[in-house]
């Protein structure tokens, strides 16, 4: 009797086991599935810190293609005062790519244009080749591209900036310059004519010893006071002649001229008025020069890439040899008539005939 109550419950056990097993399963499905949605939805810290690690490497890749218009790190993953920090830096992994000059300083020998390329190379927006190229008057047909090739690598809002001298003094340049773009600007950098022809004759002597003085190269007839203007050291200092020929091609808005005296004597107010025509911020101020009494001219507290001061090479701030004074005035007064066509042509006047 006992024994079949006992087998009349074993039913209902069976049920009850069944039901038991099925919520327990239910269960675990349903912690699977919470977990796998969570996974998913980037709630879980591990998955989290994997996502965002792949969103910066497609960042990365992203940047390595993009090249010059890439910002590394980008600023939603640098937290605070990081993001502002590199807002706009230079991204090491966008390495840029090499464009065609959009300004030149395009002369004069001898009127200080290796020295406003150096201070202009402090600026973090001007990448400039540092040797001369010399592609729109000796090297014309290698072509544009050999040329590109010369140019370092820059960002988007850079620019990029050569200087040849010989180029204000080159019959075909300015076509060639207008060819390549009609948007360029160019500087020229002018200086005293007498004081630039003594300086010309004094980089010619330290390299030949042996050349006629300066007074005989300076006359084509010493009685007569004529003064030969085939010789390249007088000839450079007609600034108007050479000026006439560059209006041909471009107008006065994209000639800059910087004053070679005022370059030595206001550095920074030069460069400012450079800074203004190139379109860019006047970063370059009072605070970077120096004034070096031994070169008698300004140096840079700290050279482009050095935390050193920098000032030109031995090269440059040569003692000019005595000169009779005769033979200045004979030169003051040859270029007086030409310097005064100059001041008319780019409304400044220099006081190169005080």
């Amino acid at each position: 009797m006992a024994f079949s109550r006992i087998r009349t419950l074993d039913p209902p056990s069976r049920g009850i086991f069944r039901k038991a097993a099925v919520m327990l399963c239910s269960l675990l499905t349903s912690v699977f599935l919470l977990h796998s949605l969570a996974d998913r939805c980037g709630t879980s810290p591990l998955r989290a810190t994997s996502g965002r690690a792949l969103r910066t490497k497609r960042l990365a890749a992203h940047a390595w293609t993009a090249g010059e218009s890439a910002m590394w790190p980008p600023p939603d993953l640098v937290p605070g005062k990081a993001a502002r920090r590199f807002a706009g830096k230079v991204s090491p992994l966008g390495e840029g790519s090499k464009k065609l000059p959009q300004a030149l300083i395009i002369g004069v020998k001898k009127g200080g244009t290796r020295a406003l390329l150096e201070f202009l190379r402090v600026h973090p927006d001007i990448r400039a080749v540092g040797a001369e190229p010399h592609f729109f008057d000796r090297n014309y047909d290698n072509g544009l591209e050999w040329y590109r090739e010369l140019m370092p690598k820059t960002l988007e809002g850079q620019i990029t900036m050569e200087k040849t001298p010989s180029y204000f003094v080159t019959r075909e340049a300015p076509a060639r310059i207008a060819a390549m773009s009609r948007d360029t600007k160019v500087i020229v950098v002018v200086r005293d004519p007498v004081t630039r022809a003594i300086s010309d004759y004094t980089q010619t002597l330290s390299k030949k010893p042996d050349i006629p003085s300066f007074e005989s190269l300076t006359f084509k007839n010493r009685t007569t006071g004529l003064i030969d203007t085939s010789w390249s050291a007088v000839q450079i200092g007609i600034y108007a002649k050479h000026l006439d020929n560059w209006l041909q091609y471009f107008p006065m808005e994209q000639i800059l001229f910087v004053s070679g005296e005022r370059l030595i004597s206001d550095p920074a107010g030069e460069l400012g008025r450079v800074q203004d025509f190139l379109g860019l911020k006047r970063i370059i101020t009072d605070k970077h020069f120096y004034f070096n009494q031994t070169k008698g001219f300004p140096c840079l507290k700290k050279a482009e890439g050095s935390s050193k001061p920098h000032c030109l090479g031995k090269t440059k701030g040569r003692t000019h040899p005595n000169i009779d004074p005769e033979v200045v005035q004979r030169l003051r007064d040859f270029y007086r008539p030409f310097n005064m066509k100059f001041y008319q042509m780019t409304g400044r006047f220099f006081g190169w005939d005080d």
